[in-house]
């Protein structure tokens, strides 16, 4: 990544979050200061990518792919990216996604995917496998929230392409 002056998340100093104080605005707004991820996929499988944006700067922090997987795997892949890059930067905030699949594969530890490996996925499996081993050596620690869609429209990382 590029210097502090140019990168939106190496700016965020704010102390260690726990439960939902400061990671949610009062009044049933959007999240003041956050991770957002999403995941994009075309076809099922198919190519897939998926990104991270800070809030509130709205700016893009990382991004993979496309490689061919699943959403699902994606937006499992983007929650644990995260947490992995916060951590080594020494950072806290909460993570948001909008897949109840993916927060439940976090929660467990464990993708449960069904999908069947072939030569040109094994890479994005291999990845899968470590986000899993990173997840069961370090938990979950920053706080991990559904974004609530009806409340707050699409989540910023979306790809836009519904």
């Amino acid at each position: 990544m590029a210097d502090k002056a140019d990168n939106p998340i190496a700016q965020v100093t704010a102390p260690s979050l726990t439960g939902r104080a400061g990671g949610e605005s009062s009044g049933g707004g959007s999240p003041s200061q956050a991770l957002c991820v999403d995941a994009a996929c075309s076809g099922n499988p198919g190519p897939m990518e998926y990104r991270g944006i800070h809030l509130p700067s709205g700016k893009e922090i990382f991004h993979f792919g496309p490689v061919h997987g699943t959403n699902n795997i994606g937006e499992f892949l983007a929650i644990v990216h995260a947490m992995a890059l916060m951590k080594q930067q020494g950072l806290s905030m909460p993570v948001y996604s909008d897949s109840r699949t993916a927060i439940i594969w976090v929660n467990k530890r464990k993708a449960k995917t069904t999908l069947a490996p072939t030569p040109e996925n094994q890479p994005l499996l291999d990845l899968v496998h470590r986000a899993e081993l990173w997840l069961q050596q370090n938990g979950i620690p920053y706080p991990l929230y559904k974004w609530d869609t009806d409340n707050w429209g699409e989540i910023p990382a979306d790809f836009g392409r519904k």
